[in-house]
């Protein structure tokens, strides 16, 4: 029987050539962690940035990639920042990809308001990050890029947990009749007494009890350590905004330590490893 080849099996690898021309780019490539630049044609602007633990195996996967082939015939030259470990090459990728913009990075691209839902009585309630200080502002929950994505995030925990989404404030109620969801089981009935109003709470900040955001566990700023053979880096963070990466910690000291505001990114690469205590830690 003859093959039958989708349009797709070629759109892969259309118009992909391996780019010789980026050889001397290559050849001093470093197989420690670090962050990993591709320029375009004006030598300056960044294409893509990316991280690695080992800049060179990384690198080279993107020259085999197929999927790539538009980024790379636009690539005049490839550089490097060594870090002395993962984290550093985390927050120094989400901090360049945010000041250069580069064209082939989405994710990280911009550097977005966040939401978060914040529990204090019955109904939750959207905040942004511009009104309050995320870092230091109990009893938030999730970070979310919209007002509306976080909204539909409470509605599917409604969902999965019979939750009303008239005590969660998403929908009005007619008169004192129960919900439309609880005629149809869908809620457990905390809009007509069937469930108490504690209860519900309860069960709504139990659903919620894995995404709660950690306040800022220090009086100031602390200086991350990470090492690799004789070379050390202090990553500088306070209130989950990095602030920079120095070699020594009177250098650490002397660094701005006024952070401008809660971070996503630094939250989501910083909150694990100090919170479990894998990180070598230093107050500043």
């Amino acid at each position: 029987m003859k093959r039958v080849v989708r349009r797709a099996d070629f759109d892969a690898t259309l118009g992909y050539e391996y780019p010789t021309h980026l050889r001397d780019s290559i050849s001093d490539l470093p197989t420690t962690p670090g962050v990993y630049i591709f320029h375009g044609v004006s030598g300056d602007l960044p294409l893509y940035i990316g991280k690695s633990v080992n800049i060179r195996s990384r690198v080279m996967s993107h020259l085999r990639t197929a999927d790539e082939a538009r980024m790379l015939k636009q690539t005049e030259k490839i550089t490097y920042i060594r870090t002395t470990g993962e984290i550093g090459a985390l927050l120094l990728e989400a901090r360049l990809i945010k000041e250069q913009q580069p064209l082939f990075n989405h994710k990280l691209r911009r550097s977005r308001q966040m939401c978060s839902l914040r529990i204090e009585g019955d109904t939750p309630e959207v905040v942004y990050s511009n009104q309050i200080d995320f870092s230091n502002t109990p009893d938030l929950y999730g970070l979310y890029a919209s007002r509306h994505s976080a909204l539909e995030a409470l509605k599917s925990i409604a969902d999965e947990q019979r939750l009303c989404l008239s005590v969660l404030g998403l929908e009005k109620l007619s008169g004192d009749r129960p919900c439309f969801r609880a005629m149809l089981n869908r809620c457990a009935g905390a809009c007509h007494g069937q469930e108490t109003h504690d209860a519900h709470r309860a069960r709504l900040l139990e659903s919620l009890s894995h995404q709660r955001l950690i306040c800022w566990p220090y009086p100031g700023a602390i200086g991350l350590i990470e090492t690799l053979g004789a070379e050390t880096q202090i990553h500088v963070v306070k209130n989950w905004f990095y602030l920079g990466s120095v070699a020594t910690l009177d250098e650490a000291r002397m660094l701005h330590l006024t952070a401008p505001g809660f971070d996503s990114d630094s939250y989501k690469i910083l909150c694990k490893p100090i919170m479990n205590g894998s990180a070598q830690i230093v107050a500043l």
